[in-house]
Formats: structure tokens, C-alpha cells, sequence
């Protein structure tokens, strides 16, 4: 095998690439008659992939993935930062080998996907992601940041005129329960979807204008998709309109906004209105 980009937005592409492949195999080889067993082996064929990538072409870079252990642990401010590398580190990858374990063990599902952002300390951002990649492998695409989908093409007066109501992508399974009032309130379409990669996916695809969370996520569900959503140029935000921030001691991340920039206004003083 040839040896991956060397730039890191296209290296991205590469690794998320490859475990999506190795995900698919995975569907073939197994089948869908033990969910559960498929689920598992999902995020340990997915995650052990990158994590030997990482090691073998990143070895200076730390990392932090959903299957690492200890990953959910929120780390005080006096820890002994050599117990978590990833605190002091300049570059951190943070991944979600498998963002939507349960719509990668249901036969003809294609909305789950594979996370890998690069966050780095002297990023220009607020939010210091300088690439990712969305992997969505069932769907045959990867989104990346080193080549961001062009602009949605659709116009905020095409919604507001009446030709069609926003459309706002939504958990299929765990929305937030006041989605349904401010959809609404802006005069909004739900549509139900899997992970929260697909779903961002679809915000930069165009597929759907805007996707609200609020029920609890970590920084590996949004780092990669928000890095490519940002990269597009869409509004990616906290519900309350406050920055997204990443490689943070607590690693949860519990809501967010992505959307297109002429919706963001609008959007969030609906929020404002139904999220307290």
C-alpha cells in the first residue's frame, strides 16, 4: 500500500476513507442476523484502523476517540496532565470510528458515518478544528475539508416566501423535545435521520437547511462534521449561540446548531423561545 497525503485535510479524507471501507466489508462478512455482535465489532474494527494509522504516519499527535477508554471522563484542572497528553498537546485527533452504531446494523441503512477531525492549539478558529473528513461509506462519499462541498444552493426568501418550509434534520430516534414547537414557530419540516454525521452531512450537502441537538453528545459526534460544515461556510454554534470549543478537559458537547448563515438569526431566537 502506498503511503497516505501528507496534508492533513486530505489525510483525513484518506483515513476516513479507509475505515469506511473496512466497515463495509465488515456488514458483508457478518451479516445482519446478530445486531449486537455487528455493533461491537463495528467500533473495534473501525477504531483499532485508525488508531494504527494514527500511531504509524501521526505518531507525535494525541488523540481522542469515543472507543478510547476513560473517554467520557470529564478531567479536573489539576490532573496530572501526563495521564492525559491530549490537554497539553498541540495537535489532537479526535475521532468517532462509527457515528450511528445502530443504523450501521440495520440492513439498507446508509445514514452512519465515520469522524476524523485534527484540532490544533494555534488554530485561527474558535473552534481550532483545521480539518476533517465525514466519512458516510454507504453512501459512497466522504465530505472533507480539504475540498468543502460548494454552498448550499438554496435562498432563505424560497422559504420564507412559502415555496417550501425549512427543513430541519432531526434524531429519528431522541429528539429534543421542544423541536416539534419551534418547527413550528419557524414554519419548519422535520426530517428524521440517523447519526449526527449524516445529519450534518446534509446540512452541507443541502439535503436539509439546519440541524438542533440538545439531549447530550460528546466532541467526537460533532468535531468532524462541524469541521466541514465550517469549511463550507455554513453557522455552526452552541444552542445559545456561543462558540463550539474542542479538546476541552470536559469532553462533552451536549448541544449544537448547524445551519445556513442566513438561517442562523432566525434560528436561534427560536431557541431562545423553546430550549429553556
Amino acid at each position: 500500500m502506498s503511503s497516505p497525503p501528507m496534508i492533513d485535510g486530505a489525510f483525513a479524507r484518506w483515513l476516513a476513507s479507509r475505515a469506511g471501507q473496512a466497515l463495509l466489508d465488515l456488514r458483508t462478512e457478518m451479516g445482519f442476523a446478530d445486531t449486537g455482535a455487528l455493533k461491537s465489532a463495528g467500533d473495534k474494527v473501525s477504531h483499532d484502523l485508525i488508531r494504527t494509522e494514527l500511531a504509524k504516519w501521526r505518531p507525535g499527535d494525541a488523540v481522542l476517540s469515543e472507543e478510547d477508554e476513560g473517554s467520557r471522563l470529564a478531567w479536573a484542572a489539576e490532573v496530572n496532565t501526563a495521564a492525559v497528553p491530549r490537554l497539553t498537546a498541540d495537535r489532537v485527533w479526535i475521532i468517532d470510528p462509527l457515528d450511528g452504531t445502530r443504523e450501521f446494523s440495520e440492513e439498507g441503512r446508509s445514514d452512519w458515518a465515520v469522524h476524523v477531525a485534527l484540532w490544533a492549539r494555534d488554530a485561527p478558529s474558535p473552534h481550532g478544528l483545521v480539518a476533517g473528513a465525514v466519512g458516510l461509506p454507504a453512501q459512497q462519499r466522504v465530505l472533507g475539508t480539504d475540498y468543502p462541498p460548494a454552498y448550499p444552493p438554496m435562498t432563505v426568501e424560497a422559504a420564507t416566501a412559502g415555496e417550501r418550509k425549512i427543513r430541519l434534520a432531526a434524531s429519528r430516534s431522541r429528539p429534543p423535545v421542544f423541536l416539534t414547537d419551534l418547527a413550528e414557530d419557524v414554519g419548519a419540516h422535520l426530517v428524521p435521520m440517523g447519526s449526527a454525521g449524516a445529519k450534518i452531512a446534509a446540512v452541507v450537502t443541502g439535503e436539509v437547511d439546519a440541524y438542533i441537538h440538545a439531549g447530550g453528545q460528546y466532541e467526537w459526534d460533532s468535531a468532524a462534521p462541524v469541521a466541514v460544515a465550517t469549511a463550507t461556510g455554513l453557522h455552526a454554534s452552541r444552542i445559545d449561540g456561543s462558540e463550539l470549543k474542542y479538546n476541552e478537559a470536559d469532553p462533552r458537547l451536549p448541544d449544537l446548531l448547524v445551519c445556513r448563515k442566513d438561517l442562523a438569526t432566525r434560528l436561534l431566537a427560536a431557541l431562545q423561545r423553546h430550549s429553556g
